[in-house]
């Protein structure tokens, strides 16, 4: 059972990832997708790198791959969000974000042939339902009041996900002997040297307002440097299946930070869209199997004291 101050952990790490979406749909269009993305990777590497100590020697042996996982992981994923909010609501983009685990089901099958029994199998297709509805309802390529049009905002969130999944995978093949916090810092700093030619180049003509830097900074500071610390602590203490939990709560989180903050409106068909989305990658990753018989458990002896947990 986890304990209390891990579950608040883990709590709050879902607050920071479903605030990030709010910052992005705040900030976006002050400072441009590509320099809000560059801007967002900077503050989370100069706030990380100090804590690696002597994983620094690990970072510089593994250079080529965690240089992979920046572009893959917070680069390009970071650009496409924030062009998705510049589009589409904050609750919605959060709720593609719960299909991550969903494209990595998929990935797995495909690159690393992972096998996709029954239970899986319906739990993808309840997910993916979940996905072309809510993109069936948003997916305009019109010129709407956005900067870009929801059609195009929906491919980005899409796009992203599924480059976090090829990430998880990837990063558990070829860098699980990495120190998880040297793969974090050195992530960071490889999208923010990769994003800053074009960050620099596109930076805004108009001086950003005191909001948007203040989203900024709690988005590259809050919702990126400091998640990823909660994020470690939770697999060194509960380990990663129950710190996978997370996706489920992020987009409840997301969506209530949207409505509180920036009056978003939570419709029917994305209270049905995300509870196909959560219901699939439920059963798509084994934390719902239907299948599953509970353990039988002896009888305990007379006089026999339980475990402490």
């Amino acid at each position: 059972m986890m304990k209390k101050s891990d579950i608040a952990c883990l709590t709050a790490l879902a607050a920071l990832w479903g605030a990030s979406y709010l910052f992005m749909r705040v900030c976006a269009g002050e400072f441009g997708a590509m320099t809000l993305a560059g801007a967002r990777a900077a503050i989370a590497a100069v706030l990380l790198l100090p804590l690696l100590g002597s994983d620094w020697r690990a970072l510089r042996r593994h250079w080529k791959p965690v240089l992979l996982v920046g572009l893959t992981n917070s680069a390009l994923p970071f650009v496409l969000f924030a062009l998705a909010a510049l589009g589409i609501n904050a609750s919605l983009s959060a709720i593609f974000n719960a299909a991550t685990p969903l494209y990595a089901a998929v990935i797995g099958r495909v690159w690393l042939g992972e096998a996709i029994g029954r239970t899986r199998a319906a739990g993808l297709a309840l997910g993916f339902c979940g996905v072309v509805w809510l993109a069936a309802d948003n997916a305009g390529f019109t010129p709407g009041a956005g900067a870009i049009a929801t059609g195009w905002a929906v491919l980005a969130c899409v796009a992203a996900t599924m480059l976090y999944a090829f990430s998880a995978h990837f990063s558990k093949h070829y860098l699980a002997t990495v120190p998880p916090l040297a793969l974090a810092a050195g992530s960071q700093l490889a999208a923010a040297l990769m994003l800053a030619p074009a960050a620099l180049a596109l930076h805004p003509a108009t001086p950003p307002s005191p909001r948007a830097w203040g989203a900024l900074l709690c988005l590259g500071a809050l919702c990126t440097a400091l998640a990823y610390v909660l994020f470690f602590r939770l697999i060194a203490r509960v380990g990663a299946a129950r710190t996978m939990a997370v996706p489920f709560l992020v987009p409840a989180f997301g969506v209530l930070w949207g409505v509180l903050f920036l009056g978003e409106t939570f419709t029917t068909a994305m209270a049905a869209g995300s509870a196909l989305i959560v219901m699939g990658t439920a059963l798509a990753t084994g934390l719902i199997n239907p299948a599953r018989r509970p353990a039988a458990h002896p009888l305990p002896r007379p006089g026999a004291r339980p475990d402490a947990n």
